[in-house]
């Protein structure tokens, strides 16, 4: 099984995995250290079109992961939070939409490699470190 790049779209679908834009984007946007128009952001991901580039944007603005404020024409976008937030956030609304949820955290712990599954039971014992 192959697995697909960080950066490019996956290899047999041609798309990228769910929330992987923005991810990217939050990414050049909390490494900027301040606002950026979509155009700045688009100099930063060339791969992506100038529409992308807004759409992801402006669904960031909406879900509360970036804020916004007008520059001109155009807005000004900074991160809330780091691409880790987002993929946490994204993972506690699944498993919000689940009713079993027992069932759920069940499998999602035996789809952990070693590494992480005891990483995880650490940070169950003691959330400080």
């Amino acid at each position: 099984m192959s697995t697909p790049s960080s950066s490019g779209p996956d290899k047999g679908s041609g798309r990228r995995k769910s929330g992987q834009l923005e991810g990217q984007i939050v990414t050049v946007l909390t490494e900027a250290g301040r606002g950026l128009t979509p155009g700045e952001v688009r100099d930063r991901l060339p791969e992506l079109s100038y529409s992308t580039v807004v759409t992801i944007l402006t669904r960031l603005f909406e879900k509360g992961a970036a804020t916004r404020r007008r520059d001109g024409r155009a807005y000004r976008y900074e991160a809330v939070s780091d691409a880790a937030a987002l993929v946490a956030g994204r993972m506690s609304r699944l498993l919000a939409e689940e009713p079993d949820r027992t069932s759920v955290l069940r499998h999602f712990m035996s789809t952990l490699d070693e590494g992480d599954e005891e990483f995880l039971r650490a940070l169950l014992n003691d959330p400080e470190d």
